[in-house]
């Protein structure tokens, strides 16, 4: 796919860095149903609304809708982009990376399958468009785009893949360079497999943060915030699997019923160990003494 020579040249290249950074997420996309949830494709869009909140999300038939998983592509392109901004570089919507960079930062293998699978997801976050109210001055204002606007790929004269090139839209690069709508999230997230687990982790993430006492959901909520397709006794079937499991990473699940019968899923941070701290806060001094 070949960049429009306009955007090229209104856009700075920005060249992602190697490093290993800190994954850092967007909590707009963490709040709100924005992808889809399931391994298989999806085209049934996404129609949300919650008291000013409005999100539409349209997939073509040919590639589907973005999943939870090609998210991590926005991940890791907000935490460059974090990053370079705390840094003092300079940033862009127009980044440039290898493969290799984008696949090592999300956990994932550099075979030609991962590369093949990386590509698709590309497909999918430029195809899919979302329409939302959200970040909107006018509650009758809509910002309607798609998770990448272009991208392309460069080869060597045999064909090997060389570096990708892509650019953000405007409504995803101004959450991500204001500070206040990104949050850091931790890098065992990139192994949760299920897409159910995925999402609840970014939203009890998003709400549970940091709060000693935690935060809850009735199911019914999680189920209307999740745009999943399953049937709701479905939703509550899985939803109880994952709190039997307790798979997030930094968070305690449990469930409770409330008086008019509603179940609810309750969230919070996972108990620091005082005699971890120390050893941490140790090992820190000694190195600093050396």
């Amino acid at each position: 796919m070949q960049l429009r020579s306009t955007d090229h040249g209104q856009l700075d290249l920005f060249h992602a860095r190697a490093s290993v950074l800190t994954p850092r997420d967007a909590q707009d996309l963490m709040s709100w149903p924005f992808f889809s949830l399931a391994k298989s494709r999806r085209v049934a869009p996404i129609d949300f609304r919650m008291g000013d909140v409005s999100i539409r999300v349209e997939a073509t038939v040919e590639h589907g809708m973005a999943t939870i998983w090609d998210a991590d592509i926005l991940i890791w392109a907000a935490s460059q982009i974090v990053d370079a901004r705390d840094k003092g570089l300079r940033t862009s919507r127009l980044m440039a990376a290898t493969p290799y960079e984008i696949l090592a930062f999300i956990g994932r293998g550099d075979s030609a399958h991962s590369y093949n699978r990386l590509k698709a997801a590309l497909d999918r976050l430029q195809s899919t468009t979302v329409a939302t109210s959200i970040r909107q001055a006018s509650e009758r204002r809509r910002h309607r785009f798609s998770w990448i606007n272009e991208w392309k790929e460069r080869m060597d004269v045999n064909g090997r893949p060389l570096g990708i090139e892509l650019i953000l839209p405007d409504w995803f690069y101004a959450g991500v360079v204001d500070e206040a709508l990104i949050l850091t999230i931790d890098r065992q997230y990139f192994s949760l497999t299920g897409g159910l687990e995925r999402w609840l982790y970014r939203l009890v993430r998003k709400h549970g943060g940091r709060q000693t006492y935690g935060w809850s959901f009735d199911f019914r909520h999680l189920h209307l915030k999740s745009g999943s397709l399953s049937p709701f006794k479905r939703f509550t079937f899985d939803l109880r699997e994952i709190v039997r499991r307790q798979p997030l990473p930094g968070y305690r699940l449990a469930l409770s019923v409330d008086p008019d019968g509603r179940s609810r899923l309750n969230f919070q941070p996972n108990p620091v160990d005082p005699f971890a701290s120390v050893l941490v806060r140790r090992d820190r001094t000694t190195k600093a003494v050396k």
